[in-house]
This record gives C-alpha cells, structure tokens and sequence, in this order.
C-alpha cells in the first residue's frame, strides 16, 4: 500500500510518500515560511534531492497544490503514479476532548475539526486547508486523521483541570489537551531498540525539544502529564514561545504598552522565548555560539531554558514516584550536546548520570548514560510520518 502523509504546521508542510507496512519512503520533502514571498520547497526522491527553490506561496492550500502538482509532473521518476496512492494521513493538532484515537476522515469528522478550530487556530485551519485540497485534487483516495493530543487523553482529572471557574472551563472546553502526542509515541516506539522490556514497564520523561519544546510524563505507558496545555504556549520555553509565566504579568504589558489582544498573542507566541531572551533569534546553534564569544544575553538564554527543563524533569519524577528512563529528541534534543549536558547537570542525586564523552560523541540515536546509572538516558528520532502512515494503513486494514 502507497500513502501520502501531510503534516501541516502553522507556517509549513512536511510530507511523505511511502510504501507499507514495511514504511519504505519513496518520496520525502517540505515547504517552509509558507505565507512569505520566499518560501523554501524541497523534494527528495529516494533520499536524492530533486528540487530545492525558493518562490511566494501564501497559503497551505497552493502549498499542497504545488506539492501534489510537482508529483504529477514527475511520475515517471517517482516508480508509481500518484492514482496508486491508497491513502492520505494527515497529522491534526487539536481533536478536542472526542477524538483520542486516528479516524477515517468523514464529513462528521470535518464539521467536529471546524468547531473545535478556535482550540488550534494556527494549526487546524490549515489542517482542513490539506484535507480539502486532497480531497479535490484526490476526491476517490480515503484520508485518515492522527490526532496530535490523543496521546494525553489519558491524563487525570485532576492534570488537566484548571483552577478557573469550573463552569467556565467547562463552557469553553478550557483544559490542557497537551502536544507533540504523535512524536512522543514515536519516541517511546523508538526507545524499545535500547530496552529489555516493552515501554509500558518503565516510567519515562519525555524531552521533544525543538522549535517547539514539550515535556511529557509517560507512567508504565500511559501519558500522565505533559507541559503543553489548552495551547503549545504554554510549558517550557520554546524557540518563539514564553511559555510558564505570570498571566498578571501580560495583563501589565498589554495596559503599559497598549497592546491589543492580538499584539498579545503575537507577543507571547512569536516574539518570546529564545528568540525574546536573546534578542538574536530563534536558531539554538547561533546562540550556543555567541555564549561561547560571551554575549550576557545569550548566555542567559540557555541557562534559562535549561533551567526549565530540569524543573520540569524533577517535578514529573516526582509525580511518578522515581524515573526509569529519560528520552530525548527533537532537533535540539539529538543534536545539542551542549543542552543535554546542562539539563543533565545536577540531577544525579535522582539517579541520572549522564557519560560526557558518550553525549558529546553520540551521532544519531543511542545512549549516553553511564553504565551504573539507575536512569537510563537515550537520544532518540521522532518520527511522526512514519506513526501517522503506521496509523493509516492500520485503519484501511489491507495491504498491496
């Protein structure tokens, strides 16, 4: 079976073409900074590059056009024309609290992910913009829906309930729904390579920590917390994101500074974190670089997030009574020694004892802990592609 695999994010795509159950890519790529006049399109065919151009795309939709167009136009290249797809799977961000598990998309299933848009309103519109060029460029191929918070409905009552007026939260389906569900299943799933044991017989931190940073707490295997909530703000400090803070503290700024409600959002979501903290970007590299020549500002930048990171290690440990394994992943996650050693340091009192030669050295998946540790520490690649094309191709029920 052949499946195309979408995953729109707030400002890009990235998909897949592969062949299953045995998840061979055919096809691989991405569009980014999509609504700016130089938008960035890649397309590799069988991990060779193809194309790699630089044009305006203003929208998800003529993104995915451009996408589903440049296939058509290169079928001969590709080994299998695109009428041989079987199915899409698209990630979608927000399923609410109905949809926990991936689900054939129905018009049902559209109208729920419409009502419920305002939850995820960088991400789900452009969700149903994929949908609905799929469906009328494809309208005979079924598409299937992997929802990216189903992975933390099973957190308790008292984990996700905030202390608002209960009435109100319930009103407005006000809870933390949590993210990066998708990935942190693959993180798990890729985790068993290192394991004796299924996943389900440790208690786990997650670390996702990439542009956008999630911890996640994974009780003999079930999602217990996680510190993204009603929305990814909030949590950890993430590449343009503040995440934890005093909403008192934005109250103030919008009074002193007059800033409206969206000046707010874009503030909090898009301005903030590394890239407020530094006050030169959002790219981890450049500021680890800039530390290194001792620029104050940046130097501030990574002992804050890492702070951050340890203190949300600490509290999930102690929510789950002790910590059995720490996985990390994400682009930060694998690549970063340097953030790993920090966020490492000073936890050995909890059994974590991190191999400094081993993290520097690791390139790739593996593990850098030290051999007596009661913590085992691994670096891991998520691979939300290829859980949402495993997920597809469960729901169809059949193969070539």
């Amino acid at each position: 079976m052949i499946i195309l695999v979408l995953n729109c994010g707030s400002s890009s795509v990235k998909f897949q073409i592969c062949r299953m159950p045995e998840y061979q890519v055919l096809v691989k790529g991405s569009i980014s900074k999509i609504g700016y006049s130089d938008a960035a399109f890649k397309l590799q065919i069988k991990d060779h590059v193809q194309i790699l151009e630089t044009l305006p795309i203003y929208d998800h939709k003529s993104g995915i056009n451009l996408i589903l167009s440049t296939l058509t136009i290169r079928e001969k290249s590709l080994g299998f024309v695109l009428t041989d797809l079987a199915a899409i799977g698209h990630r979608i961000v927000q399923g609410g609290e109905q949809c926990n598990d991936s689900l054939l998309i129905t018009p049902a299933i559209i109208d729920y992910i419409e009502s419920i848009k305002e939850l995820a309103p960088l991400h789900n519109p452009h969700h149903l913009a994929g949908i609905d060029a799929c469906a009328k460029l494809l309208p005979d191929i079924p598409q299937i829906a992997a929802f990216d918070n189903g992975f933390h409905m099973t957190l308790p009552r008292h984990a996700y309930l905030y202390a608002l007026p209960l009435e109100l939260t319930e009103k407005h389906k006000i809870r933390r729904y949590g993210f990066h569900g998708i990935a942190f299943r693959s993180m798990v799933a890729q985790a068993q390579k290192f394991l004796p044991n299924g996943y389900e017989a440790y208690r786990i931190v997650n670390m996702m920590l990439g542009s956008g940073t999630t911890a996640n707490a994974v009780y003999y295997g079930k999602s217990i917390d996680v510190s993204t909530g009603f929305t990814p703000q909030e949590g950890l400090i993430q590449s343009t994101r503040a995440g934890d803070m005093d909403a008192a503290a934005l109250l103030y700024l919008m009074k002193k500074e007059n800033l409206t409600l969206s000046d707010a959002d874009t503030l909090i979501n898009k301005k903030s974190g590394w890239l407020g903290l530094s006050g030169m970007g959002n790219d981890m590299r450049e500021i680890y670089e800039a530390s290194l020549n001792g620029n104050q500002r940046a130097i501030d930048t990574i002992a804050t997030v890492c702070h951050r990171f340890r203190k949300y290690i600490g509290a999930y440990a102690a929510e789950m009574g002790g910590l059995d394994l720490l996985l990390f992943s994400g682009g930060v996650g694998e690549n970063a020694w340097y953030i790993r050693e920090a966020v490492c340091t000073g936890l050995e009192f909890m059994g974590i004892a991190l191999d400094p030669q081993k993290n520097r050295d690791l390139s790739g998946e593996g593990v850098i802990s030290t051999t007596d540790t009661a913590v085992q520490i691994l670096v891991v690649s998520a691979n939300e592609e290829q859980i949402i094309a495993e997920d597809t191709f469960d729901i169809l029920g059949h193969s070539d």
